[in-house]
């Protein structure tokens, strides 16, 4: 039987490698994003490369109704979605009280939101065929408080106590739903979240490398998936035995751009 993927924000970065390696995998695919060239770009390199089926969906996550509007256009495809992949979101750099409140309650609904909608649509038709997967796209960042990213940290922190805290209530139902934590990831996401100058994008991983991780850790239900063995090790037991102002202070100076 095959498996049909819906993968949000697909059209580049970790997306658009995850929508990759499913269709490897012999997977059809709903590819959802706003930019309609990129996506039907995507779409003619995977049935062609593949013979996969792929289906593309333009649609802003930031809207209220998207989550909704992407759901019934599966439905009404007759398209049975078993594996789901949050990946859509994005950040913003800058003091909270100094950046426009319209990017972070856009960001919100994007990285909280949206996710959260389309989690809830498609979760009930996995729990009543007694199958499927979610993985949900969060971050490192979700362990700590993030001085100059309050808002994106924050979302963060949202997604994978969200992912884990569903993942026990339907695990007698044969789902099972997966928070990828990456670190840094070279993506559009440094240009697009106004992070170019930070020290972290020095030991930035590839996009490929962390959406090889996310599918895997996915496959076998993994709750939460680190694509460092460092970053799991710090944020599991050195970070939580920090002082809270000291973690903060440290925070907030990797987050300062260096000029």
């Amino acid at each position: 039987m095959t498996s049909t993927a819906l993968v949000t924000g697909a059209s580049g970065g970790i997306g658009m490698e995850l929508a990759r390696i499913h269709a490897e995998k012999g997977g059809d695919l709903v590819l959802v994003a706003r930019s309609q060239d990129k996506l039907e770009k995507l779409k003619e390199e995977l049935e062609n490369s593949y013979g996969v089926s792929v289906i593309v969906h333009v649609e802003d996550l930031s809207q209220p109704d998207a989550a909704q509007k992407i759901f019934e256009a599966t439905e009404a495809q007759g398209l049975v979605i078993d594996t789901l992949i949050n990946n859509a979101g994005f950040g913003g750099h800058g003091r909270f009280h100094e950046r426009e409140l319209a990017k972070e309650q856009a960001m919100i609904q994007v990285n909280i939101t949206t996710l959260t909608n389309l989690t809830h649509l498609y979760l009930q038709g996995m729990v009543a065929r007694r199958q499927g997967r979610i993985l949900n796209v969060s971050s490192t960042a979700s362990f700590l408080p993030g001085p100059l990213q309050a808002v994106y940290f924050a979302t963060k922190a949202y997604v994978t106590s969200f992912t884990q805290a569903v993942a026990e209530e339907v695990r007698p139902h044969n789902v099972t739903l997966t928070a990828l934590c990456p670190g840094a990831v070279l993506t559009g996401f440094i240009e697009a979240a106004d992070l170019e100058g930070l020290a972290v994008w020095k030991t930035a991983k590839s996009a490929r490398s962390v959406a090889e991780c996310g599918y895997s850790e996915m496959e076998k239900g993994t709750l939460v998936a680190f694509n460092q063995g460092s970053l799991k090790f710090a944020l599991n037991w050195l970070v939580p035995a920090m002082p809270r102002k000291s973690l903060l202070k440290l925070v907030r100076s990797g987050m300062e751009k260096k000029h």
